[in-house]
C-alpha cells in the first residue's frame, strides 16, 4: 500500500515540473529577444532559423551566429494559507546557448541549422521547507536540433520546412514523510529521452516598409527511460520506489504570426502573436518496469495559451541599431493544479538592447529581459502537502532578470 501511495506521488512531481510556460525558453539570440521576440515577419539575420525559417533568404552567402543567455530566476511563497510565512527557492543561474549557420546554396535555395536549448530551466527549495513533500529539486534540460532549407518563390515570397531532433535529460526530487516513528524518505527521478518534429515557415514582403511571416514548431513527444531512487531509513526499504521507469511526454505546437512595418527609413516597428498549444498537455502516464503494478496516470488538463509582443529598432548611426520591446505571456495552469515545482503565473516582460557592428562582417549583439510575474494566491488547490493532506493554498511572487549577448559573422 505505502509504495502504491509513494508511486503516485511520484507521477504527480513529474507531471507538474516539466510543464509549464516557465520551462518554455523562447529566448533564443539577443537581437531578437531586444525586441521582446517579436520577430517572425522580420526575421533577418541567422536566429530566423529557430523564429521563422523562410526569413533566411534573407541572408545572402554564409552566415553564423553564437550565443548565451544569461537567467537568473527569484521565487517565494507564503503559506500554506493561513499561515504567512515566507519561503525563498534558492538562487540559480541558467545559461541556454544558441547557435545559428545558414548557407545560400543557390539564388533560390538556401539552407539553414539551429542548435537551442528549447524547454529547461530548473527549481530548488530547501530540504527543509514546508513543501519539501511536493518539490525539492526539478531539473529539465534539451538540446534541440533543427536543420532546414527555405526556397523564395518569388521576390517577395519564401517557404521554408525543417525537420526537429531533440534529446532532454530530468531529475526531479522530493521527500515522503511516513510517521514519526518510521520517518522520511528522498524519492528522487532520473531520465533521459528523444523527440522528433518538425517546423515550417513563411515570408510574404507586402513592399519595402511591410512584411508578414507566420512559423510553426510542431509537437515534440519525448519518450523517457529512467529509474527511481530512494534514501531513507532502513526500516523503509521495503516500502520506497526503485529500478526502472518509462513515460512519454508531448510538448506543445507553437504558431506565431508577425508583421514588420518600417513608418520611417531608420526604424522598425515589429508585433507577434504566439498560440502555445498546451492543452496536448492533459495527462502524463507512467509505465513501472520493475515492480507489479499497472500503469498510473496523473490528469494535468492544461489550457492553451499565447504570447502577445512588440517590439522595435531604430538605426541610430552607422554601426549602433538600439532596440526595446514588451511582451504579454498568458500562463497555462489552472489555479487548483498549481505547485511549487514551477511557480507559474501571468507574465509581463520589458526589454531593451543594441546591435553594434564591429567591421563589416561582424556584429554584437545584447540584450536585458525583466519578467515580472502577476502575484498568484491559490485558494482552491487540488495539491496536499503530506502533513494533514491538506491543500496547498498560499501566494506566490516570482521576477527573472535574463541578459543576452549574441557574436555574429557573414561571409
Amino acid at each position: 500500500m505505502y509504495k502504491k501511495i509513494i508511486l503516485v506521488l511520484l507521477i504527480s512531481i513529474s507531471v507538474s515540473s516539466i510543464y509549464g510556460s516557465g520551462f518554455q525558453l523562447n529566448e533564443h539570440g539577443a537581437r531578437a529577444m531586444a525586441m521582446a521576440g517579436a520577430f517572425a515577419g522580420l526575421a533577418n539575420d541567422p536566429s530566423a532559423v529557430y523564429f521563422n525559417p523562410a526569413g533566411i533568404t534573407q541572408l545572402e552567402g554564409i552566415h553564423f551566429s553564437a550565443g548565451v543567455t544569461l537567467i537568473s530566476p527569484k521565487s517565494t511563497f507564503r503559506g500554506p494559507s493561513p499561515a504567512i510565512t515566507e519561503y525563498k527557492m534558492k538562487d540559480q543561474l541558467f545559461t541556454p546557448i544558441n547557435f545559428y549557420a545558414t548557407y545560400q546554396i543557390s539564388e533560390k535555395l538556401f539552407a539553414g541549422l539551429s542548435v537551442n536549448n528549447q524547454y529547461g530551466l530548473a527549481t530548488e527549495w530547501d530540504d527543509n521547507w514546508v513543501g519539501k513533500e511536493l518539490a525539492v529539486k526539478t531539473d529539465l534540460q534539451t538540446f534541440y536540433f533543427t536543420p532546414v532549407v527555405a526556397y523564395k518563390l518569388s521576390d517577395n515570397f519564401s517557404v521554408s520546412v525543417g525537420l526537429i531532433f531533440a534529446t532532454g535529460k530530468v531529475e526531479l526530487s522530493r521527500y515522503t514523510d511516513f510517521s514519526p516513528l518510521t520517518g522520511q524518505a528522498k524519492i528522487t527521478l532520473k531520465g533521459t529521452g528523444n523527440a522528433w518534429g518538425y517546423t515550417a515557415g513563411l515570408l510574404y514582403k507586402a513592399s519595402d516598409k511591410l512584411s508578414f511571416g507566420l512559423s510553426l514548431r510542431s509537437q515534440t513527444k519525448f519518450n523517457f527511460d529512467g529509474t527511481a531512487t530512494s534514501d531513507g531509513p532502513a526500516a523503509l526499504a521495503s516500502m520506497l520506489p526503485s529500478g526502472g521507469i518509462s513515460s512519454s511526454i508531448t510538448t506543445p505546437l507553437n504558431v506565431t504570426f508577425g508583421v514588420a512595418v518600417k513608418p520611417i527609413q531608420k526604424l522598425v516597428v515589429t508585433a507577434d502573436f504566439q498560440y502555445v498549444g498546451w492543452s496536448s498537455y492533459d495527462k502524463l502516464s507512467v509505465h513501472f518496469k520493475d515492480v507489479n503494478l499497472p500503469d498510473q496516470s496523473s490528469v494535468r488538463d492544461y489550457q492553451n495559451s499565447f504570447i502577445v509582443r512588440l517590439g522595435g529598432e531604430y538605426h541610430l548611426c552607422d554601426n549602433l541599431n538600439v532596440r526595446a520591446g514588451l511582451l504579454y505571456d498568458k500562463n497555462p495552469v489552472k489555479d487548483e493544479m498549481l505547485d511549487p515545482t514551477l511557480p507559474d503565473a501571468n507574465r509581463l516582460g520589458l526589454n531593451i538592447g543594441f546591435g553594434y557592428n564591429l567591421s563589416e562582417n561582424v556584429s554584437v549583439d545584447l540584450a536585458y529581459f525583466f519578467l515580472r510575474f502577476s502575484e498568484r494566491t491559490i485558494t482552491n488547490s487540488q495539491i496536499s502537502y503530506t502533513k494533514g493532506f491538506a491543500p496547498f493554498n498560499g501566494t506566490y511572487n516570482s521576477v527573472a532578470n535574463l541578459f543576452g549577448f549574441n557574436i555574429s559573422y557573414k561571409l
